[in-house]
């Protein structure tokens, strides 16, 4: 995740860059996807989830075992996750453990639309430290996104039952050719619900986000996305407004926007931000963030369904995630083995290699350059323009005049 606004800060209000873990004393965020089961069908769901029971997900034994070994293994942050994860039989009890376990940080993650009168004081006792819903347009645009006539507004309800009880919340927004034309009226919402946090989402290609990966967004209306985002979140942080923005499974936001800084502010200060930014290092599947899927499957983030590193039903997450997996030993290799583009790039140390599970189910090699890397040959560095030029993605919405405004 790009903390886009805490990067935005460094500009006008410098403190020390701090020294990076080595790898081996990073302890992950763990994103973990309590069930397949949901009752919205989004068009980009990376774990085919349906509006069923599936076979094979943890007991509850087996979960609450789980939740034991990742507080003593003392992990910076849990993020339980779907499927919605609300639909799991035993929800409840799994979110009063793992409060009971006290975790540094204990998130949501969901579509919203469970949440409403009759839960949000539950949901609110918990103390959730964030709860982020997912909405992916305004109106009819999310409700055909999401599969489900009416979801826009239950969702919306989840907010507004959220933000009156005090619980922190964020939106959730993916972005592709479809939606693109809504980011405009997403940062409105935020703006007039008094939402905490948005969170701009680039289409990663795994589960069904794979087979629509024809509706990712193309490179100049990314970059145009990119320039919105930007413009209202530098807004927000000049008029003292406590709206956070960040992106995720596009680590070339931060590029981006280093150039955007480089443009606008003092060399010393932009040498400061790059600094934060080295420091920080752009993706790290399998190094600051793993999952666990609902059969207890281990993998080195969500969209890496798969290649499993383990199962929580044969070991503690703890020892799979301190194995000696080869897989997890590259990616958390620095700089990384990158090809193409990204092995030529010359901001390997801020982006980190960007999103290698488009390389990989683009191309079969997990090292080859991830086709939604939006920037230029020459913003990235490389010589050999001509080579090594992006190639975006040419593929057809579902709605041709939709487009960023």
């Amino acid at each position: 995740m790009f903390r886009l606004t805490q990067y935005m800060h460094q500009l006008l209000d410098p403190t020390p860059v701090r020294r990076r873990a080595s790898a081996g004393g990073v302890k992950p965020v763990v994103i973990w996807n309590l069930t397949r089961s949901c009752n919205l069908k989004c068009r980009h769901c990376y774990t085919v989830s349906a509006d069923r029971p599936f076979p094979g997900e943890l007991t509850h034994d087996q979960a609450m075992d789980v939740l034991r070994d990742l507080s003593d293994f003392r992990i910076p942050a849990l993020i339980l996750s779907g499927g919605e994860p609300m639909s799991r039989f035993d929800f409840w009890e799994l979110a009063e453990e793992a409060r009971r376990q006290d975790f540094r940080h204990l998130s949501l993650s969901t579509n919203g639309t469970r949440i409403n009168a009759g839960n949000i004081d539950r949901l609110a006792d918990l103390g959730f430290d964030y709860v982020g819903i997912s909405l992916d347009g305004i109106g009819a645009v999310n409700d055909w996104f999401r599969g489900v006539e009416g979801a826009f507004e239950q969702a919306l309800a989840g907010v507004r039952a959220c933000k009156a009880r005090g619980v922190k919340v964020g939106l959730r927004f993916t972005l592709t050719e479809g939606n693109g034309h809504n980011l405009p009226a997403m940062l409105d919402l935020c703006r007039d619900e008094g939402v905490d946090k948005f969170y701009l989402s680039h289409l990663v290609y795994a589960g069904r986000g794979d087979k629509h990966r024809g509706e990712d967004a193309e490179h100049d209306h990314t970059r145009r996305a990119m320039d919105l985002l930007i413009e209202r979140a530098w807004a927000a942080v000049e008029r003292g407004e406590g709206l956070e923005v960040v992106t995720g499974n596009n680590d070339a936001d931060a590029v981006y926007f280093l150039n955007w800084a480089t443009a606008r502010f003092a060399p010393d200060a932009v040498a400061h931000l790059r600094a934060h930014l080295e420091s920080w290092g752009g993706n790290s599947s399998g190094l600051g963030v793993g999952n666990i899927d609902p059969q207890g499957r281990v993998h080195p983030d969500t969209y890496w369904s798969d290649y499993t590193l383990g199962s929580v039903k044969e070991r503690p997450f703890s020892e799979i995630w301190t194995g000696d997996d080869p897989m997890l030993a590259t990616l958390r290799t620095r700089p990384r083995p990158l090809k193409g583009r990204c092995g030529a790039c010359a901001h390997q140390a801020v982006c980190g290699g960007n999103t290698r599970i488009r390389a990989l189910q683009l191309t079969g090699d997990p090292w080859a350059e991830d086709p939604a890397c939006y920037l230029s040959a020459q913003e990235i560095g490389v010589a050999d323009a001509a080579r090594l030029a992006v190639t975006p993605f040419r593929g057809k919405s579902h709605d041709p005049a939709h487009r960023f405004h």
